[in-house]
């Protein structure tokens, strides 16, 4: 076996070119990836994936609980507005039947006296901190805050309906920008209406409420509180619940990857072993039988006087050696006898010797670590030299061709490349209509071993193919 001259120019012209080309797409079937990197995966750990999933959970059952404190606040915000609302309502009807006075509506001192004595008894409490009413012009005509009695301010749109009747309480949050709020120290408030009217008269009047906003709110916050260990303790439950199922399924898929393991190592067995059978069978058999036959032949050509009958038994002495020497050849092919006993590279060496008999230039190189591959490794590398260098000697009419193999951890990577014809796409569509599938099958060999394979070509400098195989 020659091996290639120092690396030239042109060499290094064309691996460049085939480096920088596209690699093409043998289009290996998405069920088969599908299946294979299931198989070429790491061994699934049963805690690995049960700590995924309840590290995915984690954000779920945060927003869970987020999403549910906002509404338990927004629900109790609205419960302490609605109550409120009915202190307001309940303060005004004891306002209107028990202290709510004629004399009022004229500013008398004694009825404005009255009415702050039985505000501040009656009416005040912690959240609700102030008290107006007003006349239909805006006037005030009591406030627990005595600088706001007799001033008078326009009344909105909410504030007229409720004077009016047409509605029965309303509340909104205070504007403290308005004049009649530049009094206030708190930073929120919630304003009540309720109309009532004079006990003789009957002239309405506003009666307005002050809530601070804080403490109606507190009631959502209360609520909360007394609604989260509860929420918080059954979404913790569900998921503490859903761990064994999660367990069991890590399990099951563990299982099911382990057997699929073990269905592709024995699908590899057994094909090796009947691989086995079959050169043994061949050999021992046909092979034996055939040699015998050319042996007598070659015999009974010495032996005969008569030249016709010497000449055709010769000649078919010399066709049965022929066919010997390309079963030998093809045993050789169906299972080196040489790739487990004496290394990859001695394989290969015999591989390219066939395609060095056909006038092509070879070399090779082999990482002498190569020798700790594991055996499915070595003979898928060795089945892709097989097939790609198949090729180039049937279609590549290349001059050059080389064989690199190296190892990256576990991994195997087969490198052939030649400075053949090339092709392009359209050539291996043609080729493959014309059923040459060797490179698909290929493709679909390496994928179905979990491994990788790209090729690279371009017409009139070359074919580069390259395989990854690990385990």
């Amino acid at each position: 076996m020659t091996l290639f001259p120092e690396t030239t120019q042109a060499d290094a012209a064309s691996s460049d070119l085939l480096a920088s080309a596209a690699p093409f797409d043998l289009g290996a079937p998405q069920q088969r990836r599908s299946s294979v990197s299931a198989t070429a995966q790491a061994p699934v750990s049963v805690r690995r994936l049960v700590v995924r999933f309840a590290l995915a959970g984690l954000p779920v059952l945060a927003a869970a609980i987020v999403v549910t404190a906002i509404a338990s606040v927004r629900i109790g915000t609205k419960l302490g507005i609605d109550d409120a609302k009915r202190v307001s309502y309940a303060s005004a009807l004891l306002v209107e039947e028990q202290a709510l006075q004629e004399e009022l509506l004229e500013g008398d001192p004694d009825a404005i006296a009255a009415m702050d004595a039985f505000v501040r008894q009656y009416i005040l409490r912690s959240s609700l901190i102030k008290v107006k009413i007003h006349t239909g012009d805006g006037t005030i005509i009591y406030s627990n805050e005595p600088l706001l009695i007799g001033q008078a301010f326009p009344m909105g749109e909410e504030e007229l309906e409720v004077l009016n009747g047409e509605v029965d309480v309303d509340a909104e949050i205070s504007d403290l920008s308005k004049e009649e709020n530049t009094l206030e120290t708190e930073e929120r408030l919630l304003e009540v209406y309720r109309g009532i009217r004079t006990p003789e008269s009957q002239t309405p009047v506003l009666f307005e409420t002050y809530f601070r906003y804080d403490d109606v709110r507190d009631v959502g916050r209360d609520l909360w509180r007394q609604f989260a260990p509860i929420a918080v303790g059954a979404l913790l439950i569900l998921a503490l619940v859903q761990i064994p199922f999660a367990i069991s399924l890590a399990r099951r898929l563990r299982a099911g990857q382990q057997q699929r393991e073990r269905l592709l190592q024995h699908a590899i067995d057994s094909s090796d072993a009947e691989r086995r059978r079959i050169a043994s069978d061949l050999h021992d058999g046909a092979v034996q039988d055939l040699t015998g036959v050319s042996m007598s032949l070659t015999a009974g050509a010495r032996s005969t006087d008569d030249p016709i009958t010497r000449e055709t038994m010769v000649d078919a002495g010399t066709k049965i050696r022929e066919t010997v020497k390309s079963l030998r050849s093809m045993l050789v092919d169906i299972y080196p006898p040489n790739l487990y006993q004496e290394g990859l590279q001695s394989a290969l060496a015999d591989l390219l010797g066939a395609v060095h008999n056909r006038g092509v230039a070879t070399r090779l190189d082999v990482d002498p670590r190569a020798a700790g591959l594991s055996r499915e490794v070595v003979s898928l590398l060795y089945r892709s030299a097989q097939e790609t260098l198949r090729n180039v000697a049937a279609h590549a009419h290349a001059t050059e061709v080389a064989v690199t193999v190296a190892v990256d951890g576990d991994t195997g990577i087969l490198v052939i490349q030649d400075d053949g014809v090339g092709f392009d796409l359209d050539t291996l569509a043609n080729r493959a209509k014309r059923g040459h599938v060797g490179l698909r099958s290929l493709a679909g060999l390496v994928h179905d071993a979990g491994g990788a394979i790209q090729i690279r070509s371009l017409p009139g400098v070359g074919t580069r193919v390259e395989v990854r195989v690990g385990r």
